[in-house]
């Protein structure tokens, strides 16, 4: 038998364990064999991995890559080259686009524009406003993965639902059987403290992070699951920032809750001390929190496991409106988010070589769970034989900074990571038995990425 692709001559990498000395093989873009390099069949291209580690792709449930409307951003071909050459074959897109993703019409749109020209594979999330609840149904069909409401003001001034009508939503989504996440801050507060401070004249981009404190996230997490205890839904906490939310998190778990949460490596990697470092670059919402709620998401959300996902929140915003030229400036006139795609796989091996988690932990939260969370697992996120032929392999060893955002693949690639050292990184994506990126450079044709499909 000879098949199409064979990756040897590498560490194999699940939740499971690892399998030294192994590799993977590929015909017509699915798994046929993972095991011993020397017990693969032949095959028409052979990929050496050169001694390094291969895991299941990676799977990043929270980008915005900014089509439709806003690709002055970003759109579907640059968000998904740079996932490509960070390691990430599956991303899943936010709805605050313009037109936002609020109905089938729109959400269709999206999904052509991404199987026009996306590298790696794709699906989308729709958005709940209080103008859209009897057309759940419809935008199900369409084939969204799964649902979000904006809690508090973003990017894109969507507004929230009232109250009546999240529990509304979580009825009418709990019978399509998917999930409804959630951009979980208080809206009131915030507005209430933004106010407060642009009256007082505090415009550091410090300020900006206290006028967001952390009981308007964890009051967020804690009136979502109430709703969901009432409703049954499934649920998910989006870019969890501080130990304060992840323990809420872990609470609603104890009570039985279906409550998943992700949290992203900007979070994990910096504290509130960035935004006095690099000022209005690290601008984010919610906002990096001060060392103690750092270390307690690290020991909550991490080692105790309230945390189910990575993911990067990846943001793109063109450096005038991040202030790079006067990143310390009045920080009401920044706009928050920046780009994670291609930082998100180093940072996450650098944790492993502090010793912060294994490899096989790393792979569960990055790849096997969120696929699961979102109902692309086993297809997504594993390597069983019959599943896609989705792979990322990585240096762990391999040391190096990123100098100048510049060397990153999106359109706009303001990043607070510029400057950080890193141990670990991709240095092969292989989508549907397709290497798509090698070596930091993209070598598949754009368009190789589609929908995936969920049920």
């Amino acid at each position: 038998m000879t098949v199409d692709l064979v990756v040897r001559n590498c560490t194999v990498v699940t939740p499971a364990g690892r399998t030294p000395d192994a590799g993977v093989a590929v015909e017509d873009g699915t798994i046929v064999a993972v095991g011993r390099s020397d017990r693969l069949p032949e095959a028409d291209r052979v990929f050496d991995a050169e001694g390094n580690v291969l895991v299941p792709g990676i799977v990043d449930c929270h980008i915005h890559n900014r089509e439709p409307g806003l690709e002055y951003k970003e759109d579907w071909e640059s968000a998904t080259r740079a996932a490509a050459v960070g390691g990430v074959t599956t991303v899943v897109g936010m709805p605050n686009t313009d037109p936002v993703i609020d109905s089938p019409e729109h959400l269709e749109l999206k999904f052509e524009r991404g199987e026009a020209s996306a590298h790696v594979d794709f699906q989308s999330y729709a958005v709940v406003t209080s103008e859209n609840l009897d057309l759940i149904p419809e935008i199900d069909e369409t084939g969204a993965l799964g649902y979000k409401i904006f809690l508090g003001s973003t990017v894109g001034d969507v507004p929230p639902p009232n109250d009546g009508e999240i529990l509304e939503a979580m009825e009418r989504i709990g019978e399509t059987g998917k999930r409804l996440g959630f951009h979980e801050e208080n809206g009131e507060i915030i507005d209430y403290y933004t106010e407060q401070f642009k009256a007082e004249g505090r415009n550091e981009p410090i300020d900006h992070s206290h006028s967001r404190p952390v009981i308007a996230e964890q009051e967020a997490v804690e009136r979502m699951i109430t709703f969901a205890e009432e409703t049954g839904a499934k649920i998910h906490m989006f870019h969890v920032s501080s130990g304060s939310a992840a323990d809420a998190v872990a609470r609603g778990k104890s009570r039985g809750v279906d409550v998943t949460a992700e949290t992203t490596p900007h979070y994990l990697w910096f504290t509130e001390d960035v935004m006095r470092e690099k000022g209005n670059v690290a601008r984010v919402q919610p906002p990096i929190r001060n060392a103690e709620e750092h270390e307690r998401l690290w020991e909550t959300g991490i080692d105790d496991g309230a945390i189910d996902c990575i993911a990067t929140d990846h943001a793109p915003h063109t450096p005038a409106e991040k202030m790079v030229d006067d990143p310390f400036g009045n920080t009401w006139d920044a706009i928050s988010g920046f780009v994670g795609l291609e930082t998100e796989v180093p940072a996450m091996l650098s944790f492993v070589d502090q010793g912060r988690f294994t490899l096989e932990e790393w792979v569960r939260r990055h790849s096997a769970r969120p696929a699961q969370v979102w109902g692309m697992y086993p297809q997504k996120g594993s390597l069983q034989v019959g599943t896609d032929a989705d792979f990322t392999i990585v240096n762990p060893d391999r040391e190096w900074t990123l100098e100048d955002r510049t060397e990153l693949h999106s359109k706009n690639c303001v990043t607070p990571f510029e400057g950080e050292s890193f141990t670990g990184k991709a240095v092969a994506t292989v989508v549907r038995g397709e290497v798509v990126a090698e070596d930091g450079t993209v070598v598949g044709e754009s368009g190789h990425g589609t929908r995936v499909d969920v049920d």
